[in-house]
């Protein structure tokens, strides 16, 4: 999808104030209206250096390649909003694809992938003022919890501080929660299903009040289980590009059909997809979610 990024380079060069001017201007929506279901694309993993995707390193890397996609996802039918960073977020913005759209932005990317100090994940990104500020509909962060490993601690501290923000100005917030260790050298997120549920657990009670908390959770086994651990409301997280990209779509449907489930979050499987259709991809998700 070819797109003339020419304005862009000249708004950021020449006129940066436009930015805030396109995001509050835009046409919004409501978080949930008619089948009660979200579909958002999620490109908030460069600002935490994970430009990885299957077997290629640098994925995503290309700056143009990746909005393209992002401009051909959004504009595909049952597609509700986007998850991104500032910088992914005001580029949409300029590029005027937002109205309409549910937009959530990203909060903690300071636990950079692979860095010795991963398990810190320090709000470097979107505070909640920013989000305020730009007129966004939903915060997002990611608890990753190793109990072995002391810099869990000021994440757990630093989003409990973040759902208190949210509370307060009334913006629901996506709480991503995992159990995580190290093996060799790197993070690994334990995605059993107890593992899954303990997470939630911790999570859920962050801050002083859960009333505009929400999940972003793994499909897992018994997801059953799962769902039974929480009333918060929930979106299913993608994950990375699998070969097998039937079998990752057959397991959105059953777990999309739990109560409690409101839909998905999902960047690589969708924006590069193994058979690099991502149009197809997209719609597919859609269909799910929607019917």
């Amino acid at each position: 999808m070819a797109i003339d990024f020419t304005e862009l380079r000249r708004i950021r060069a020449t006129s940066p104030e436009k930015i805030a001017l396109a995001l509050t201007n835009r046409k919004k929506r409501p978080l949930l209206q008619g089948d009660g279901k979200l579909l958002l694309v999620a490109a908030d993993h460069p600002a935490r250096g994970a430009i990885a995707v299957g077997d290629n390193p640098i994925a995503m890397a290309d700056r143009y390649d990746l909005l393209e996609r992002l401009v051909l996802a959004l504009s595909r039918p049952g597609v509700d909003g986007v998850l991104g960073t500032p910088d992914i977020i005001e580029d949409l913005a300029l590029l005027g694809v937002l109205d309409e759209k549910i937009v959530a932005g990203s909060m903690n990317r300071g636990g950079l992938r692979g860095a010795i100090f991963e398990m810190d994940d320090r709000y470097t990104a979107y505070d909640i003022a920013g989000i305020v500020d730009s007129g966004l509909d939903f915060a997002k962060n990611l608890i990753r919890i190793n109990l072995e490993d002391s810099g869990s601690l000021e994440t757990i501290e630093a989003s409990a501080h973040a759902v208190n923000e949210a509370t307060a100005a009334k913006i629901p917030i996506m709480l991503e929660p995992f159990m995580s260790d190290w093996q060799d050298d790197k993070i690994k997120n334990d995605l059993s299903t107890d593992a899954v549920i303990l997470s939630i657990a911790i999570a859920s009670g962050l801050g002083r009040s859960s009333a505009y908390s929400w999940l972003k959770l793994p499909v897992v086994e018994n997801m059953e289980r799962v769902m039974a651990s929480t009333t918060l409301p929930t979106l299913l997280l993608g994950g990375d590009t699998d070969k097998d990209q039937a079998k990752i779509f057959a397991s959105w449907k059953a777990a999309l059909k739990l109560p409690g489930v409101h839909g998905l979050v999902v960047g690589r499987s969708l924006l590069y997809p193994t058979d690099g259709n991502v149009q197809s991809a997209v719609d597919a998700a859609a269909e799910l979610v929607h019917g």
